[in-house]
């Protein structure tokens, strides 16, 4: 039996992709290894939203070589965003690569794991929506279902709508159905991905695909990353109100207070727009948790931008925030600003954006102890084998000791004992 080893950068599509290929890869008689020693085909599913992942896995990449030295029948495969947007140079740059496979263009996989000579699978693929790929899942009660590819927004920092090309939503039920056999098989929680699953539109559009998948028995949450400001509707609003399976949470980037800023990023509102969709939202779901992205150090941002950044994250009081230095990427808009920052400004105004943002997380979670919380059991926790791990419907991860009873997919009450900067502990009650 011949063996893969999938090594994953990136975001939760980049992950769920990798599953879909593992899916393709065992139909074919392959099974997993976790070393590249031992494996037969090593595939990278690489990132390049900004340029420490790209670095990490040109690394990671030189360090095959080595073993493809000593063991010439295997084959190395890169795919994912670095594939789509380098292409033949790939090839040209480390010439012991086999395969250059671009996102739209997992689904061929198989076939191209059977060619002997270089292959590079990166035209645009119009049927991409529509085709179904099978998904070797390591969960067991959460999964990740793809419903749209792509993103039209040209955000003048992302390198998305380049390497995953334009919207194309999926057939809603073709979404249905795989949450159907998800549900048959026991899973409990779905989370539905997408650049901008906002702007989700096939034969429904996405509130109402949510209302159609709040149906579907089996299935206790649902979850959606990631959402674009200007496309949150106040149907969309209203339907994670109403919706009982839709959990209290919304991740909605903000990338930076300065609405000066934010037309320089393209990203089509106005500060005072974002905030008065927070305040929407706040209003209608009493007790919503929101999240957001942050970049600090884009072009041309003044130490008043900066500022204006600070006071918006401590105005709104976001539960969590992932927050990166901007990172310039090939072809974008934003990499040919000339008004580029020094890299110890962009690395000052980070470590301010994470310590401002810390505090505030701390202080939420510090107001949750004593509190009954709804958890959802994923498993073991990572940091103590003792204990279970699971998350609020707001998405706070609770660690609480782990009896003979319980199991992971139990949804269970949990008085919150004691709040972490990243985590809650408690105890069922």
């Amino acid at each position: 039996m011949k063996k893969y080893c999938m090594i994953t950068f990136g975001c939760q599509m980049n992950v769920h992709d990798s599953e879909k290929m593992a899916g393709l890869l065992k139909s074919e008689g392959y099974s997993e290894t976790e070393d590249p020693k031992d494996a037969d085909i090593v595939i990278f599913n690489t990132c390049s939203i900004r340029q420490k992942a790209e670095q990490k896995f040109f690394s990671q990449l030189g360090r095959t070589k080595a073993i493809k030295k000593r063991k010439p029948g295997l084959k190395i495969a890169v795919a994912g965003c670095i594939a789509q947007q380098e292409g033949s140079s790939i090839l040209q740059r480390t010439p012991y690569v086999d395969y250059v496979i671009g996102p739209q263009n997992i689904c061929a996989i198989k076939d191209i794991v059977r060619s002997d000579s270089a292959v590079i699978a990166t035209d645009d693929n119009p049927n991409v929506a529509d085709i179904e790929l099978p998904a070797d899942r390591k969960d067991t009660v959460r999964a990740w279902i793809n419903i749209m590819y792509g993103c039209n927004n040209f955000c003048s920092y992302c390198i998305v709508p380049y390497t995953r090309g334009r919207e194309k939503s999926r057939p809603a039920i073709s979404i249905l159905d795989e949450i159907k056999e998800l549900a048959d098989k026991g899973f409990k929680e779905i989370t539905l991905l997408g650049q901008n699953v906002n702007s989700y539109k096939s034969d429904m559009n996405f509130p109402a695909l949510l209302g159609e998948i709040n149906r579907i028995g089996g299935i206790e949450r649902i979850r959606f990353v990631t959402s674009h400001p200007k496309d949150l509707s106040n149907e969309l609003i209203y339907a994670i109100r109403d919706l009982e399976k839709v959990c209290e949470h919304v991740h909605l980037p903000l990338q930076s207070g300065s609405t000066r800023i934010l037309a320089l990023m393209n990203r089509k509102y106005a500060y005072a727009d974002y905030v008065k969709t927070v305040g929407k939202l706040c209003k209608e779901i009493p007790g919503i948790a929101i999240t957001s992205d942050i970049i600090a150090g884009f072009p041309y941002e003044t130490d008043e931008d900066h500022k204006t950044t600070i006071n918006a994250i401590k105005e709104i009081g976001f539960d969590g925030i992932f927050a990166f230095k901007f990172s310039p990427r090939p072809g974008t808009k934003a990499s040919e600003m000339t008004d580029q920052l020094d890299e110890g400004i962009k690395t000052e105004r980070l470590y301010e954006i994470l310590e401002v943002q810390n505090k505030i997380t701390e202080d939420k979670n510090r107001m949750l102890e004593g509190r009954v919380q709804e958890v959802l059991i994923e498993g073991i926790s990572e940091n103590d084998s003792k204990k279970f791990s699971g998350r609020t419907r707001t998405n706070k991860i609770v660690n609480i000791p782990s009896t003979k009873s319980l199991r992971a997919g139990d949804i269970v009450k949990v008085k919150v004992t004691r709040a972490l900067r990243h985590s809650l502990e408690g105890k069922p009650v």
